[in-house]
């Protein structure tokens, strides 16, 4: 009999926004509902497909959000499941351990949770058996590895485990594991969760980690989805389930040549109609490449924004989220070479050790202002800090540049 199993991890519903996409309150509704909206695409996608279980790899809520409105939510959704006959099997990741209500929610009888002991559950009566280990608290900083129940003689073993293997890039360190390890210990399938980005470590045997079914900011750009697998004749296969209802995505929009501002529309128009393509999407837009309209964009740069949204809501499924200026002038003549000299002379003195410890003390006093999520998107350590402040520093000087060639230059 063939057996099918979806698996996902990193849900994080209803998170707080972490992208620009607050500003706008009908972009900031589409993001705060996505969560929710991936899970029940996977919730229909279980009931049509026939699909037998439901892994959840932790980090189903996101830390301190306390909602009676999400519990009851999960509980409908899972309630669902169980009137398909679709068992659901959860750990408790970092963000669940810390979650005020992911121990008080009374979840259907279909819905196991792991603990955070090791345990192993049969799935009907399949020689198929998930063995899962949950987070007892916020931090974990030994292996879970230990803690697993020995893999079933004569059967199929699936392993859900919340892990940060051995590091990851913008990902603290969480239950460390090596995949060597994992690979070692005996297992079918490793149904990993924690990483927000897909990746396949080894298929001999399975070690996945699903990525997170719906990304929240440009740090999370990208196609989303969950994983099936598909167990035949003890043999397991695996295959992606798009699960995103909308991504966040960078657009380039190439300039070059460009010399009217009906030619700007029109690039405008031709990089957008490009994105609509690909389903709905939030971009962080970037104007680029040589163009004699390289200042009258830095001058005008709000009112070019404003054209760029009103073309994206005319094609429908697209947000602008950011809208970046990465062109250079085709040529200078006397007049612009002076501001050249100015220019140049702004940048040395921000880059003078007065000025720039000036800088980033002021950088330090706003970060210091803002929500401690947003801070640790925005600048999660010195380097990153850093590289915010240069950037801030280069569009200054090129904006006070752009206002001193005059409009329409």
């Amino acid at each position: 009999m063939t057996v099918r199993i979806l698996h996902t991890a990193d849900l994080h519903l209803d998170s707080p926004l972490r992208s620009l996409a607050m500003k706008d309150d009908r972009l900031a509704a589409q993001v705060r509902s996505a969560s929710r909206q991936a899970l029940e695409t996977m919730v229909q996608y279980c009931i049509d497909e026939d699909v037998a279980a439901f892994l959840i790899s932790g980090d189903l809520y996101d830390g301190q959000e306390r909602s009676a409105k999400t519990a009851a939510y999960l509980a409908a959704q899972m309630h669902r499941l169980a009137q398909a006959g679709v068992q659901v099997f959860y750990i408790k990741g970092n963000h669940d351990a810390e979650n005020p209500i992911a121990g008080e929610i009374d979840l259907p009888s279909n819905v196991h949770v792991f603990e955070g002991r090791g345990e192993k559950v049969q799935l009907g009566g399949h020689p198929l058996f998930i063995h899962g280990v949950s987070f007892r608290d916020r931090h974990a900083p030994e292996s879970l590895l230990p803690k697993y129940t020995a893999p079933e003689p004569g059967a199929v073993n699936i392993a859900m485990m919340h892990t940060s293997l051995a590091g990851a890039e913008g990902h603290d360190l969480y239950a460390p594991v090596s995949v060597g390890d994992l690979v070692g210990a005996g297992f079918d399938y490793w149904a990993l969760g924690h990483i927000h980005k897909r990746a396949v470590h080894s298929e001999t045997p399975w070690v996945v980690m699903p990525g997170m079914p719906q990304g929240r900011d440009i740090g999370e750009a990208g196609p989303k989805s969950a994983t099936l697998l598909t167990v035949e004749r003890g043999e397991i296969s695996v295959s992606e389930v798009a699960t995103s209802v909308v991504e966040f995505r960078r657009c380039d929009c190439d300039l070059t040549g460009v010399e009217t501002d009906e030619d700007m529309r029109a690039a405008l128009r031709s990089a957008l109609q490009a994105q609509a393509g690909r389903g709905a999407a939030i971009l962080r837009l970037r104007l680029m490449g040589q163009t004699s309209l390289a200042w009258q964009l830095r001058q005008l740069a709000d009112a070019w924004r404003a054209q760029a949204d009103e073309i994206a809501e005319s094609i429908g499924t697209l947000w602008i989220e950011k809208m970046t200026l990465d062109v250079t002038p085709l040529s200078q003549d006397a007049a612009d070479s002076a501001v050249s000299e100015v220019q140049q002379l702004m940048t040395e003195v921000a880059a003078e050790p007065a000025s720039r410890d000036g800088l980033r003390q002021e950088l330090s006093q706003i970060l210091g202002l803002l929500p401690a999520e947003q801070r640790r998107a925005l600048a999660p350590d010195a380097e990153a800090q850093e590289a915010l402040l240069q950037q801030l520093t280069d569009d200054a000087v090129l904006a006070i540049a752009a206002q001193m060639r005059g409009t329409g230059t």
